[in-house]
């Protein structure tokens, strides 16, 4: 699963590099109280990494930490139910005993 992970990570790498200099334009980027000169391909490099990083906390904090918190809670209320419940007597087969 390593080498897996690895190889995924060394496509993604390239295809930064590829993407990087394919787009090597000058390009300004202009906010209200600075402005950043950069190329086309590192601009769009990292509107793809925040738009990860956005898309990923949005999905932790809809989807996942709600789900965890009833996780939580299920095991909460299941360890109140084993220790309320009584232990169950030890189940004695029966065997004939006929000299055997």
């Amino acid at each position: 699963m390593k080498v897996f992970r690895l190889l995924v990570m060394l496509a993604f790498l390239l295809v930064g590099l590829i993407i990087g200099a394919l787009n090597s334009q000058p390009l300004l980027i202009d906010f209200a109280f600075a402005s950043i000169a950069t190329t086309s391909g590192i601009a769009i490099i990292v509107a793809l990494l925040a738009g990860v990083l956005i898309g990923g906390a949005t999905i932790l904090l809809v989807i996942a930490l709600p789900l965890y918190s009833k996780l939580r809670q299920a095991n909460k209320a299941a360890a109140a139910g084993r220790a309320e419940a009584k232990p169950a007597a030890p189940i004695v087969e029966s065997r004939p005993t006929d000299g055997l």
